[in-house]
């Protein structure tokens, strides 16, 4: 490659080299052809522009510069000649200086200011700049003055062959499918140039493969690697190592190149079956091994990978399928062959299956491959066991009748367990038996442990669980599924539904049970409600009466009789609470409490706030005229000159009875010769003791009641220690032997249903009136 390279800029440099002489004796020799050839440039110029924008005038000069090329990479012992400036106003006498500026003026590109002539001193690389833009300008030597006006001109450097293409993203690894057609597209590589792609065929590619064939290939244009070989196995080899070349100049001798690697794998696909490795597998069991324990393994190997080398496993056929089961060990991928029943040696000692091994997934590409699937034979051999007695069933579920008599047979089992002891069991034969009679509706299950114990050898045992259910029988009656009372209002119309009931049994109920209503017959003929068998387990209550009166009666106990259609059937009788109450027009329930009718209640509020205000001004009238009557002073004593007790005393205490003693000193009236001095009083207990008027003096035997009255009046009524007023006390114990009862009424309670009033009819037309409200 650098051969290459040194050889194309030997060349460049020998045509550099002759284009500078060349170019250099033209200058000499031809310097006024070219100057006019220049100056006729620059006037061709200047009529464009003023075609284009009417800028016309004639140019006497030649001073207008394009672009210089210089060689890339030029290594010659001199500097390059890039170009030369020249002015038509240079006479060749020394006069004129040019000047040079912009990008590498006085480094890269030195200027002739008496020549004009432009060196490059320095190497050039078009990678790292392609071009330069510089600006000419002529002036005076000596007053510095512009000749020219400053031309600006472009040093372009031309490229070379100098640059290798580079893979900027290699290595590169890819996959490809196993088995694939020939010309499957693998992967693009891509390799770039730094050279110039517009000059020669310095950046023009052509890709080739160095390593890989006859695997795989290479587009020469587009680096597309593809398959050449048809059915690649991927159990046979996995991975491959491609090296592929990107040459320039289009692949012809002196080009420049560059390589990169490609590692490529093959991906799997299920083309290989499962395989046994034997023919023929031996195992054995011992027959005391339980069920799912495990009795061996075998495996059938798929040189596939993940879901293609996955396989399952299933027993296809042989005298075992019942006695055992095959499951598959996910890590190992390992067919797990497992006891599904107990084997016993003195029944059966050995065993056959034929088990298969099959892919889950097969590809459909490759089905014509097929089958994927193997079969083997395992030969499974029952070992002998000292082992205990066995049950023949893991567990038992027996039923029996509940109320069964004592001595009921359930069942024959071993020994067991009954820890409220209502079964027994036979130890010879295991025949169960109940031992009294069962509730279902106590208890539905009975669950007992049974065990058989082996007489002779080890003495082992066995155990199995046994679940006795209790069958129902019809031995509950119905009832109704809730208790709740009716509310019903007093405008009820006839033929209204007030109710539907249902009815609910502990027995078992079961799909085909029915219940049947009907009223009991001590009201089957009733006024007031009736029933109607729904016949789907409800009825429904309807009224017949037209209206219901609270007054006359505000609860009705309707007695509803269900019957059940079981065997043997039962029946019972339910009340159903029917509670009459107070609603209004729109039929809303305002009342449904026990209490007395006083007012309608179709009142208004205002109605009902002037009824009370009268009640409340007759109140307080009442109250005036017992407080006048008090205070007006009625004597005591009707009749004069005569004992005490053959009169009618009238005073403002009540008395308590014949045992009330403390309500009136009657002892007084009774001897009043004995009465002296001064007697304190009994409604009240003074707080001060006064002393005798001086004015009272012994009354003698022939006293005057009324004045002996009077006088204590008038010592009451000028007592500080007494109310100014007559004072009522209020008994609450009537007095005990009494022949006459009790005439009070303050703490009477009485309602409409504690009294009948019917003998008011008897009293006459005075008592009409009352015999209306209360009969």
């Amino acid at each position: 490659m650098w051969e290459g390279l040194r050889l194309q800029v030997f060349f460049l440099c020998l045509g550099a080299t002759l284009w500078s002489a060349a170019a250099a004796a033209t200058y000499r020799g031809s310097g006024p052809r070219e100057h006019a050839h220049r100056r006729h440039l620059s006037l061709h110029r200047h009529r464009e522009r003023g075609k284009e924008g009417q800028v016309l005038h004639r140019s006497k000069r030649g001073w207008v510069w394009n672009q210089f090329f210089v060689i890339e990479e030029y290594t010659g012992p001199d500097p390059v000649l890039v170009g030369r400036l020249h002015s038509d106003v240079d006479s060749g006498n020394g006069n004129i200086k040019y000047i040079l500026s912009g990008e590498g003026a006085g480094t890269i590109f030195v200027i002739d200011d008496k020549t004009g002539n432009i060196h490059a001193t320095k190497t050039l690389d078009r990678e790292e700049q392609a071009q330069y833009t510089l600006t000419a300008q002529a002036v005076d030597r000596d007053t510095n003055k512009p000749l020219e006006p400053p031309s600006e001109f472009i040093v372009k450097v031309q490229d070379i062959n100098d640059n290798p293409p580079e893979f900027l993203h290699g290595p590169y690894y890819a996959r490809v499918a196993e088995m694939s057609n020939v010309g499957t597209s693998v992967i693009k590589v891509t390799a770039t140039d730094a050279d110039d792609p517009t000059y020669g065929n310095s950046a023009r590619l052509v890709y080739s493969i160095l390593q890989g064939q006859p695997y795989f290939s290479v587009e020469p244009q587009t680096g597309i690697i593809r398959t050449a070989l048809p059915n690649m196995d991927r159990e046979a080899r996995q991975e491959y190592d491609v090296v592929i070349q990107a040459k320039d100049m289009g692949g012809h001798m002196g080009g420049l190149s560059g390589t990169t690697q490609v590692k490529i794998t093959l991906t799997d696909v299920n083309d290989n079956p499962p395989k046994f490795a034997q023919g023929v597998y031996a195992m054995a069991v011992s027959e005391d091994k339980v069920p799912g324990e495990e009795v061996g393994r075998l495996k059938a190997k798929d040189p596939d990978l993940a879901e293609n080398g996955l396989v399952d496993y299933r027993i296809l056929e042989g005298d075992g399928m019942n006695l055992f089961e095959i499951t598959k060990d996910s890590e190992t991928q390992e067919a797990v062959i497992k006891l599904k029943k107990t084997v016993d040696f003195e029944t059966k000692r050995s065993y056959t299956l034929k088990v298969e091994a099959s892919n889950p997934h097969v590809d459909s590409r490759f089905i014509a491959w097929g089958p994927y699937k193997d079969t083997t034979i395992v030969k499974i051999s029952v070992e002998d066991a000292d082992e205990p007695p066995s049950f023949m069933a893991p567990g038992y579920n027996f039923e029996v009748e509940e109320n069964a008599p004592a001595g009921t047979l359930v069942d024959i089992i071993p020994r067991y367990t009954d820890l409220e002891e209502f079964f027994i069991i036979n130890h010879e034969d295991g025949i169960i038996k109940t031992t009294r009679p069962l509730d279902r509706e106590t208890q539905a299950w009975h669950n007992i442990s049974v065990s058989a114990t082996e007489i002779g050898g080890h003495h082992q045992d066995a155990k199995v669980r046994v679940n006795i259910k209790v069958k129902d029988v019809n031995d509950n009656a119905p009832e109704f599924a809730a208790q709740n009372e009716v509310l019903v209002c007093e405008n009820v119309s006839p033929g209204k539904l007030i109710e539907t009931v249902s009815a609910t049994d502990k027995d078992e109920m079961a799909h085909r049970q029915h219940f049947h209503f009907s009223l009991a017959p001590e009201v089957a003929n009733n006024h007031s409600f009736s029933i109607k068998d729904n016949r789907d387990s409800t009825a429904s209550i309807f009224v017949i009466r037209k209206g219901l009166s609270r007054m006359s009666q505000d609860v009705y106990h309707l007695p509803i009789q269900i019957n059940d259609n079981g065997v043997p059937p039962m029946s019972s009788t339910n009340t159903l609470i029917i509670r009459v109450c107070s609603c209004d027009s729109k039929d809303t329930i305002l009342s449904c409490n026990v209490e007395p009718f006083i007012l309608s209640a179709g009142l208004s509020t205002g109605a009902l706030i002037a009824i009370l205000a009268c009640i409340v001004i007759l109140l307080a009238i009442v109250v005036l005229f017992v407080a006048l009557r008090r205070q007006k002073k009625e004597p005591l004593i009707l009749f004069e000159e005569e004992d005490i007790r053959e009169n009618i005393i009238t005073y403002d205490d009540e008395g308590g009875g014949e045992e009330d003693t403390e309500a009136f000193d009657i002892a007084t009236l009774q001897n009043p010769d004995g009465a002296n001095g001064f007697l304190p009083r009994k409604d009240i207990k003074p707080e001060l003791q006064y002393p005798m008027r001086p004015d009272l003096r012994p009354i003698g035997n022939s006293v005057d009641v009324d004045d002996f009255i009077k006088t204590r009046i008038s010592d009451a009524d000028n007592d500080p220690t007494a109310p100014p007023y007559d004072s009522i006390q209020i008994y609450g114990y009537e007095g005990r032997g009494s022949i006459a009862g009790s005439l009070s009424s303050l703490e009477s309670v009485t309602t409409d249903s504690d009294l009948d009033y019917d003998y008011l009819q008897s009293w006459g037309p005075r008592f009409k009136k009352l015999a209306d409200l209360y009969g």
